[in-house]
């Protein structure tokens, strides 16, 4: 395996791109690009700033002497495809016309295989991935199943972190991550709890709607019948209901902050307003990690939290002392993207996975 080959990994954010250079799975170069509002208010759409994104990322790197042609590997954050398996796959036309055009809706993730492939096409011999991307779905049938015969339960989630955080544990404990009954529980802007059944995700909250717990900026589960009658109340239009579900809903229409800092603030000053929201945030994580115990038929090895939450020793305290009893608790804090789109560049490096076709 060449030495020299570098692995470059990329998170696009609505303001933000963040990036990584690694060699093996050495982190060499790290960066936070911000980006103006007004160059991004200039694209109709946000998928439209692929190219503006992958240009200001090659500068980015020349001003860093990184050298460029030694990038053969580029590893995005994926986007909301249509329902596929876990692993990781080569950027393609088929990806990239549902990356514009995706079936699940607008968001900033989707612009990261589009700006690999970009920065990729101006490389020789350099080609563009993503891996366990937020459409992973491994469900079980049973777990489909609502109420409405119409409507049927989909997976959402945090793959990759998630997919992450189960892999590290396993070795942590030299482990296969096929061999092991884990909850993992994502606490981040949305918060995804989920049954990994010797390796597979077999039932997720459906976070991205808004399901599960409330977050720093997701409704969460709310009483269906007082939902409906916001609907049809006069008082919102559809767009205003999906925001105040996926953007502006849980602690942020509470406290009208959705940045996890608030905590560490609402300890420093005993704001006990805000503070009893946080816990009955942990309450309600707390009971859907409950939710997935009877999933399991066999014993759950362990449940692990992840996400940038669990950075808060306080606000993890409150969990593991509801949830203790189902298994013993991991705690690995942040949301580590970058190193574990790293991680899955150097899979393919070693020839330990195998790409699959995007169709």
């Amino acid at each position: 395996m060449n030495e020299h080959i570098n692995i470059l990994t990329l998170k696009p954010e609505f303001s933000v791109t963040k990036i990584g250079v690694y060699n093996r799975t050495s982190l060499i170069f790290l960066k936070t690009i911000c980006h103006a509002s007004d160059v991004l208010n200039s694209y109709e759409l946000n998928t439209d700033q692929y190219k503006y994104r992958g240009d200001v990322i090659i500068d980015e790197l020349k001003k860093a002497d990184i050298d460029i042609s030694s990038i053969k590997i580029i590893m995005a954050r994926g986007g909301l495809l249509k329902p596929i398996p876990s692993g990781i796959y080569e950027v393609n036309d088929a990806m990239k016309r549902d990356l514009l055009n995706s079936p699940i809706g607008v968001h900033s993730v989707n612009i990261g295989g589009l700006t690999a492939s970009y920065i990729a096409s101006k490389i020789n011999d350099c080609k563009a991935y993503i891996a366990d991307p937020a459409v992973v779905d491994e469900l079980d049938d049973l777990a489909r199943f609502t109420g409405f015969p119409d409507v049927k339960r989909k997976s959402i989630f945090h793959a990759l972190n998630h997919k992450y955080v189960a892999r590290k544990y396993a070795r942590s404990i030299r482990k296969n991550y096929e061999d092991l009954n884990l909850i993992v529980a994502h606490l981040g802007d949305g918060i995804s709890i989920a049954a990994h059944k010797l390796g597979r995700v077999v039932d997720v909250n459906q976070c991205f709607d808004g399901e599960g717990p409330f977050s720093l900026e997701r409704a969460g589960t709310i009483p269906m019948v007082d939902l409906v009658k916001m609907c049809f109340s006069g008082q919102y239009t559809e767009n205003q209901l999906l925001k105040l579900i996926r953007n502006e809903g849980g602690m942020f229409a509470h406290s009208g902050t959705s940045s996890y800092y608030a905590l560490g603030q609402a300890e420093k000053d005993n704001n006990t307003d805000i503070l009893k929201m946080f816990e009955a945030m942990a309450y309600q994580i707390s009971k859907y990690i409950g939710y997935m115990a009877p999933v399991f038929t066999q014993p759950i090895d362990a449940v692990i939290i992840t996400g940038i939450l669990a950075n808060n020793k306080w606000f993890t305290n409150i969990i593991t002392e509801r949830v203790k009893f189902i298994a013993p608790i991991h705690i690995f804090p942040g949301e580590d993207v970058l190193d574990a789109l790293a991680m899955n560049g150097f899979r393919i490096l070693t020839g330990d996975t195998d790409v699959i076709d995007y169709v």
